[in-house]
């Protein structure tokens, strides 16, 4: 009987494993001679090859010890920005003292407190054309032109509700403001921003002036946004300038009954041996935007803040950040609507450039060769710190 495990002295299993082997290699040509499985190939080999942290690993030990003194000469230029951005703010208190004659002047024209002379017609107002005398602040508030007003049109004390219309203008600020804080609103005289003196840590304050109300005895708020301009030390490389960090608030001294920061409710109690009822009064807090000089602190001691409070924190930190930089030194452009209008169509204008960009996509096919070339200051007396 023939031995069938062997074929012409060549083992039966081996002659079986070239015909699979074969069989597999002409299945491979023709997998390979589809062209969506070879971009799909090509597009996975590219995705490995361009992964950063692939790459770095494929690189020589001393490659890698290149690359890791780069790193620290990067941390090293951060601790440099950091100093540069010092230096800013020294520049911003420097500049803020020439800037306050012109504010104290705009307060001057916003409250109506002196006695305002024009020498001519004129809307520019220039220093030998603005002159500010003392006079009776109630009664003797005066604006001469050289065309005399008419004796029926009405002359108001500086401008009625300045500050207050600001906050209605602004959407950041009107969303924070209930209906029982407009009364209170309309006796802010002005907001100021205080920088931190020399030597002291980076901060800002926001100082709030108000007249003479029925509602609190403090002539001044305050709102103090502390900074931080220095790389984070387990983080070094997320610099990206100064940010705020903290911010600290003031006691607001109301006067009885008219505390808007709480409301007052009634709560039935029942007595669990005599089952009598009966009614207690509690405060609770209430909405209000005077809950901005209460504000939620960062935490200070390790633990992380839960979501809500971040988010919270976070837009704490983005009003200051516009008052400081947008509502003060603009307020006159944000009272007449201009500032909002130029915000807008700046938004406008990113979400046309968008869309033109879209539009090239749609016509990649064709056009693809043209499109694709290769910051504290002490406190006012006014308001203490909590």
């Amino acid at each position: 009987m023939a031995d069938n495990s062997f074929s012409d002295g060549v083992p039966s299993d081996s002659v079986e494993a070239a015909k699979n082997a074969s069989n597999a290699e002409k299945l491979t040509d023709q997998v390979m001679q589809n062209p969506q499985v070879l971009a799909a190939l090509q597009e996975r080999l590219d995705n490995v090859s361009h992964t950063p942290s692939s790459y770095i690993e494929t690189l020589p030990k001393a490659v890698k010890r290149r690359i890791n003194a780069l790193k620290q000469l990067q941390v090293k230029c951060a601790h440099i920005e950091a100093k540069f951005y010092e230096e800013v703010h020294d520049l911003e208190r420097k500049y803020a003292v020439l800037y306050q004659p012109l504010f104290d002047k705009s307060l001057f024209l916003m409250t109506g407190v002196v006695l305002v002379l024009w020498l001519n017609s004129e809307d520019n107002c220039n220093d030998s054309e603005f002159h500010m005398v003392s006079g009776d602040v109630k009664n003797k508030v005066v604006i001469a032109e050289k065309e005399a007003e008419t004796a029926e049109e009405p002359n108001p004390r500086g401008i009625p509700e300045f500050w207050f219309t600001i906050f209605r203008n602004v959407d950041m600020l009107s969303e924070l403001v209930q209906e029982y804080d407009e009364p209170i609103l309309k006796h802010l005289q002005d907001i100021k921003v205080k920088f931190s003196d020399p030597g002291q840590p980076m901060s800002f304050v926001l100082e709030f002036h108000f007249e003479p109300n029925d509602y609190f005895t403090n002539s001044v708020l305050t709102k103090t946004y502390k900074m931080k301009s220095e790389p984070d030390k387990a983080d070094p490389f997320s610099f990206e300038g100064p940010e705020i960090v903290d911010c600290d608030g003031c006691t607001i001294d109301w006067k009885k009954g008219k505390n808007v920061t709480v409301k007052t409710i009634k709560k039935k109690q029942k007595h669990k041996g005599r089952g009598t009822v009966r009614t207690i009064t509690k405060q609770v807090p209430n909405e209000s935007f005077f809950n901005f000089f209460n504000p939620l602190k960062a935490s200070g001691d390790g633990e992380s803040l839960d979501e809500d409070s971040e988010f919270t924190l976070a837009s704490d930190f983005e009003i200051g950040h516009f008052f400081r930089e947008r509502i003060v030194p603009r307020a006159v452009l944000y009272f007449t609507g201009e500032a909002i209008e130029d915000d807008d169509n700046f938004e406008e204008g990113e979400e046309g450039e968008e869309e033109e960009l879209e539009g090239d996509e749609e016509g990649e096919d064709e056009d693809d060769a043209e499109i694709n070339p290769k910051k504290e200051p002490s406190q006012p007396a006014e308001c203490k710190q909590q």
